[in-house]
């Protein structure tokens, strides 16, 4: 995702981020890069862009802008508290505020989240996107990520966690905007 602003005297996009999650045998894997790119520069290697939310019970990592994602991950968190029922509940009234929220509806990021039963993509226009199998992805290197982890589901026996760590590895082998600083979370 491509996030555009004006910082000081010049203007740049900030690029960056990979998150891939991967379900398999009762484990749900996140894994996400560390790299942050400011138009042809890279600002940090080691950003941590996935982390537990609810007190453990679900997972989150975000693509975009890093103040805007944290805003988000902080509203969406307020939601899965209100929301004891579910993180697809929780989802569901969280992008409803994001899109008609005034201040909100400017944040530009994704969220990919999941708890135990759904792994979900959530986005600012509205999108709650629910895996159709056992991996989502998104970021600059969302696809190739995917791609990597769908192979690797299909034709390994890997639990969840090696599968999504190395499909990261191979994303950011491609992606210029992916590095191999890769953060793991997991839900069990």
């Amino acid at each position: 995702m491509k996030t555009k602003f004006t910082a000081g005297s010049g203007s740049g996009e900030i690029r960056g981020t990979t998150i891939v999650a991967v379900r398999r045998g009762g484990k749900t894997a996140f894994a996400g890069d560390g790299q942050v790119t400011f138009g042809d520069n890279i600002l940090k290697h080691t950003a941590v862009k996935v982390r537990r939310m609810a007190g453990g019970r679900a997972l989150s990592g975000f693509a975009g802008s890093v103040s805007d994602a944290l805003t988000l991950f902080e509203r969406f968190e307020e939601k899965l508290e209100k929301h004891q029922a579910g993180l697809y509940r929780a989802a569901m009234e969280f992008v409803k505020e994001w899109r008609t929220d005034k201040y909100l509806r400017k944040l530009e990021a994704m969220l990919l989240v999941a708890d135990k039963e759904h792994i979900l993509i959530l986005s600012g226009t509205g999108e709650v996107i629910e895996s159709d199998g056992e991996v989502a992805a998104i970021g600059s290197g969302g696809a190739l990520a995917l791609a990597a982890a769908r192979a690797l589901v299909s034709h390994t026996e890997l639990p969840a966690d090696a599968i999504a760590r190395e499909a990261l590895k191979i994303a950011s082998d491609i992606c210029i905007h992916t590095n191999d600083h890769i953060t793991v979370e997991t839900l069990e």
